[in-house]
């Protein structure tokens, strides 16, 4: 018993020294990744000590702020197009980019009998607005604009379009009414392997270009631990586990 307070002493020190190799880091994250980083940035900390310190919104608009000089470490992609850019104009440590998921669109309806579960509804004449991501700068939107020329519908819906910044901005029309329907990431709307409220149409994946959304090391992280740890942690099982979970295909690497 006398040498318990020791042991105790012993092992907070241990402890306290882990903690002053943790440490931060920056990640620009794709709006479609809210829900999953939130997640997977937890279990990352209690499994590593690191903290993660993200920023939301398009991919493009992150494009144009790393050009400039933004401070970030890490990029999660909703494409694998600016990741590669990125590497090639030297904004990005070569060889450091993978896929790390690939997203699925759905059309979402808060109403829970807004759409069909073949999404005939975009065959009718619009009732309401539908919203999409700007298809400028963010991949959701693309490949919501792909959908609807597939069905030969663009014409017919166009007028009824309204476009946010983000995927996360698209999904915020809908969600508050201010827009019927809308073409937002599966990951957004999904629960427990389902869609969690309103009505919702998985868009086949051949209805559009492949999401492939790719992670890259920035050059602000090249000697960063905790962002070094965070790559490598996105390939771990845990992590690919809860972006299948939010309806995300992983692949293999």
């Amino acid at each position: 018993m006398t040498h318990l307070p020791r042991a105790l002493a012993f092992a907070t020190a241990i402890l306290a020294a882990g903690m002053l190799h943790a440490g931060q880091v920056r990640v620009a994250v794709a709006a479609n990744m809210a829900a999953p980083l939130q997640k997977i940035a937890a279990d990352f900390e209690r499994a590593t000590g690191h903290e993660v310190v993200p920023a939301l919104g398009s991919t493009g608009r992150f494009y144009a702020q790393l050009r400039g000089g933004a401070p970030f470490e890490v990029l999660l992609a909703a494409d694998d197009d600016i990741p590669t850019r990125l590497e090639r104009e030297g904004l990005a440590v070569p060889g450091s980019r993978f896929t790390y998921a690939v997203g699925r669109l759905v059309l979402w309806s808060l109403d829970p009998h807004g759409v069909d579960p073949q999404g005939n509804v975009l065959k009718q004449l619009p009732r309401g607005k539908l919203a999409i991501a700007d298809p400028r700068i963010a991949p959701y939107g693309a490949a919501a604009m792909q959908t609807l020329t597939h069905l030969g519908v663009l014409a017919a819906w166009q007028p009824a379009l309204v476009q946010g910044e983000s995927i996360g901005q698209a999904f915020q029309f809908v969600a508050s009414g201010n827009a019927s329907y809308g073409f937002v990431a599966l990951s957004q709307v999904m629960s427990d392997g389902r869609i969690g409220r309103g009505s919702g149409w998985i868009v086949p994946a051949h209805y559009h270009a492949p999401i492939k959304q790719d992670v890259v090391l920035l050059n602000g992280g090249r000697t960063s631990a905790a962002a070094l740890a965070f790559l490598e942690y996105l390939k771990s099982e845990p992590a690919r586990a809860t972006l299948r979970g939010f309806g995300y295909d992983v692949g293999r690497h």
